[in-house]
């Protein structure tokens, strides 16, 4: 299965309890994952309401937004220990992540103002076959 013609995940972050398979991670820039994001079909299971504003703003692509179907989305492991969501079994995941400032946790709850966010990190997850 070619993992750029299957849909991918996208989010905030990734529960690295999900991971019970080999799987690769690599720094990406934020003009890949636009490119990906504009050419392919993706899924977003964003967790946190107070970055999507800001996402949206960064990525800076027509009709693309970054707030999921649902809210707070939980992903979960299929019989062959991919996530899934909504009965979709995924093999790739983007992660567009908030930098903050040193030191820097938001409290639950808190909003996270676009001050606050000094930077943004891309990673895409890829998960092995075997």
């Amino acid at each position: 299965m070619n993992a750029i013609a299957t849909p991918f995940l996208l989010g905030n972050s990734f529960p690295l309890s999900l991971v019970r398979r080999s799987v690769f991670i690599e720094p990406r820039s934020l003009s890949e994952l636009k490119e990906a994001l504009a050419s392919r079909i993706w899924v977003s299971f964003w967790g946190h309401e107070n970055t999507i504003t800001a996402a949206d703003i960064l990525i800076d692509l027509d009709g693309i937004t970054v707030r999921p179907a649902s809210e707070r989305p939980a992903l979960y492991l299929d019989e062959n220990n991919y996530p899934a969501l909504d009965n979709t079994s995924f093999q790739e995941c983007w992660v567009l992540s908030p930098d903050y400032a040193a030191g820097f946790r938001p409290s639950i709850g808190q909003e996270v103002l676009g001050d606050d966010i000094r930077g943004w990190q891309v990673l895409q997850m890829l998960w092995k076959h075997n």
